[in-house]
């Protein structure tokens, strides 16, 4: 059972520390508000992440009638069910319901869905194969155990969309839209990231983005005897800066190739938080990264409830 009258069972999990609570609701039972989303991930009244990932029966949350949140971005599902998720599909038993760090829902979350799979697998629920989220279905395959476990995700097509451009400490960063499932704009640009003050959001272009949008900066394709390199900070919508984004690294990816006359690619991702890897080939991207679960517990019941 994901809760009791003793308290709501939890797990904190983080992929290259970009971090999460995880919520098991096998039967949708909670009810997730965004000010409960909120709460949980201060840093200081709450647990602290990036964002929440529930683990709920697909079928059971589209028929739930429970708060499911409301996409924010540009990518979709094959349909969208009453309850606000897309219409579950054959196959895939687990729906994760992601939300930002403000309550909001958005689509997809590339280290979410690898720690939302560590957890599945941990626990003995699959976590191979296709997982349901609000950007459809990806599948997963999971090697290696304990410290050393990698979790890749097949991340679909990534759609490049119009040039555009953003301000950072008065400097223009031009920029390309991708949609990994989730809105991007992903800037090349030989400027060490490092130096960049990203403690307010970048901007953007409203009328390209009116959902708001993930903003990445990458430098070039470095070629060195391990492969192809690249480095990348990025603040995400509803959350501010973060030491990784896991479909942030396959915009940045895209782009850099792009950027390089290269549509194919298997290129390391250098983040804050760790490195990840992206492969690019016609039409499908894959991400490969370490999922980490620290700790497990339980949500003091009053102090949920008081959040209603």
């Amino acid at each position: 059972m994901s809760s009791s009258t003793h308290g709501i069972a939890f797990s904190k999990g983080h992929g290259t520390q970009n971090d999460f609570v995880v919520l098991p609701d096998p039967d949708a039972s909670l009810d997730l508000t965004a000010a409960r989303v909120a709460a949980l991930c201060d840093r200081r009244r709450g647990l602290g992440a990036d964002g929440v990932l529930r683990v709920v029966r697909w079928a059971k949350l589209a028929g739930s009638g429970v708060s499911t949140g409301t996409g924010t971005g540009t990518g979709t599902g094959t349909g969208t069910g009453t309850s606000g998720v897309p219409d579950p599909e054959p196959g895939a038993e687990w729906f994760m319901d992601y939300r930002n760090a403000d309550g909001s829902a958005a689509e997809m979350c590339g280290n979410g869905v690898r720690v939302f799979a560590r957890y599945l697998c941990d626990r003995g629920w699959g976590g191979q194969g296709p997982l349901g989220t609000r950007a459809g279905v990806r599948t997963v395959a999971i090697t290696g155990s304990g410290a050393d476990t990698v979790v890749s995700v097949g991340m679909g097509p990534a759609r490049i969309g119009a040039e555009s451009a953003t301000v950072v400490d008065g400097v223009t960063f031009g920029g390309v839209a991708i949609d990994v499932g989730n809105p991007h704009l992903a800037c090349v640009a030989a400027t060490d990231p490092d130096g960049l003050d990203l403690t307010r959001a970048p901007s953007h272009d409203p009328a390209l983005f009116p959902h708001g949008v993930n903003v990445e900066f990458v430098t070039p394709v470095v070629a060195g005897p391990g492969g192809d390199t690249v480095r990348m900070r990025v603040h995400e919508r509803g959350v501010g800066e973060t030491r990784s984004c896991g479909t942030g690294t396959v915009a940045a990816v895209v782009a850099a190739l792009r950027a390089a006359g290269r549509e194919v690619g298997d290129v390391a991702v250098a983040t804050p938080g760790g490195t990840l890897r992206v492969t690019v080939e016609p039409g499908a991207t894959t991400l490969h990264g370490p999922a980490e679960l620290v700790a497990h517990g339980e949500l003091d019941r009053a102090w949920w409830d008081a959040l209603r």
